[in-house]
């Protein structure tokens, strides 16, 4: 038998060690070893499974911005509304309410940009750079106007009750490239509008829930080994399990359990692995200026920007980033003073045309969904009479994605001449989310979950693919 501190002293090793010790009755003994036994060919919800079709794209980056970011000031250039500043918009509203409305004109300049001339405002100037690989849709539409529906909506595409998050759904339909780490991460410093519910797995098994990861010294709570050698923990860890099994045994049904005796497993795995993929320690002085990050830091969204892209690397399925938290007083819901975008911009901007280059320098970008979105729009017309913000808008909005299977340099869809409604090619959420799974080579209408006596899924009974998005 192996020594104390040996990898060869095995999971069935100590348990026989035990009965050695008169710890164990030889049947009961029989009876953990059968268990163990059984343990090696359980169905792995995270195996790797083979999508629908030829997918596009292998992976996603889903680069959320908390509080809805104004189309307007953005992706969306509306040159009438710069000449129409200040004038009355007469007294219909889009939410309802029949107060007067006065047009506000964006406080950011437009530019054409790349080979495509795609419209860009100056608040990105750097993503801007990269607008040749971008596909933005002008046209998307949500169905609430409070944030925590509407963040629940673009999550999980219900805006009434909890469902699973996309990552979640995505996790479900093709499992895990790397069974060391979780196949759906949420890197998150604060939580947005919704909460936890944007990265639930809900009724889905508990395995295909997300990981939260926060910039701090240990991303991951628990991600530090505690005992003095991986050996020895194995085998507390195997003697634990051998035992959960059995409990599991007798309760068959028990989906949650076996999820959670599941998780240990993958916990030693990670404990072996992401400490190395959170230490950046590894990245050139080139590559940390890329992402605008400064050689220790955590801080800023250059450092969810880089772990993404290494997360990435080492297989990780769908990665989200949350760039601020549902504090309405530090997010994009500026409904007094827009002035408070060129920070939040400033935040992001250069981190994310980093996670586009560099994705692209190393061939991923091709193979990798970069998808960048908010829960819904802004007015073009102020907040008050004499104010500087805008109000909730989700009749329609802005998003784009990048690589993994989309045209470069396009503008799909269009508003009106003030950004108030849509002109031509609606999309709606559903339909956003069912393009994403089509780039994974899934096929929203077939990948259902059975609960409650009903087939449940993403796009719930609607939704259908932007064909005119595909390369």
């Amino acid at each position: 038998m192996a020594g104390r501190g040996e990898p060869g002293f095995t999971r069935r090793g100590a348990l026989r060690s035990l009965l050695g010790g008169s710890l164990l009755l030889p049947g009961v003994l029989t009876e953990l070893l059968a268990a163990d036994e059984d343990r090696r060919t359980p169905a792995d919800p995270l195996r790797p499974k083979a999508p629908h079709f030829p997918a596009r794209a292998k992976r996603v980056i889903l680069l959320f911005m908390t509080g809805g970011v104004s189309h307007v000031d953005s992706f969306d250039f509306k040159p009438k509304l710069f000449a129409d500043d200040g004038k009355s918009l007469g007294s219909v509203h889009p939410q309802g309410g029949k107060a007067p409305r006065t047009l506000m004109g964006p406080s950011w300049g437009f530019k054409r940009w790349g080979k495509s001339g795609l419209e860009v405002s100056d608040l990105f100037q750097n993503v801007a750079r990269c607008a040749d690989d971008l596909c933005v849709i002008r046209s998307l539409k949500t169905d609430h106007a409070n944030h925590f529906e509407a963040t629940l909506g673009m999550h999980s595409g219900s805006v009434t009750v909890a469902r699973p998050s996309i990552g979640s759904w995505v996790s479900y339909g093709l499992g895990s490239f790397n069974r060391n780490m979780p196949s759906f991460i949420l890197i998150a410093p604060e939580l947005p509008y919704a909460g936890g519910l944007v990265s639930s797995s809900d009724f889905l098994p508990g395995d295909h829930r997300g990981t939260r990861v926060d910039p701090a010294a240990e991303p991951i709570p628990n991600m530090t080994r505690r005992l003095e050698s991986p050996g020895l923990q194995e085998r507390e860890l195997g003697l634990v399990e051998a035992f959960n099994r059995e409990y599991l045994r007798l309760r068959p049904g028990d989906g949650a359990l076996g999820a959670r005796l599941r998780s240990f497993e993958s916990a030693f795995g990670m404990q072996r692995e992401a400490p190395e993929v959170f230490d950046l320690t590894q990245e050139s002085d080139a590559t940390l200026r890329l992402y605008g990050l400064q050689r220790g830091s955590t801080k800023g969204f250059g450092w969810q920007c880089l772990v993404a892209r290494r997360l990435a690397e080492r297989g990780v399925r769908f990665i989200e980033l949350v760039d601020v938290g549902a504090d309405s007083n530090h997010n994009w819901d500026t409904h007094y003073d827009m002035a408070r975008y060129g920070d939040l911009a400033r935040n992001v901007d250069l981190p994310i045309a980093a996670l586009l280059r560099d994705l692209k320098s190393r061939g991923m970008l091709e193979e990798t969904l970069v998808v960048w979105t908010t829960e819904f729009g802004r007015t073009p017309f102020k907040e008050t009479p004499d104010g500087k913000g805008r109000d909730h808008h989700p009749a329609c909005f802005s998003s784009w994605l990048a690589g993994g299977g989309v045209k470069g340099g396009l503008a799909y869809g269009s508003t009106d001449e003030y950004g108030m409604q849509i002109a031509e090619a609606q999309v709606h959420v559903h339909d956003f989310h069912a393009t994403i799974l089509h780039l994974l080579g899934l096929d929203h209408t077939r990948l259902t979950y059975r609960y409650s006596g009903r087939d449940f899924r993403l796009t719930d009974v609607a939704g259908k693919v932007v064909g005119a998005l595909l390369a």
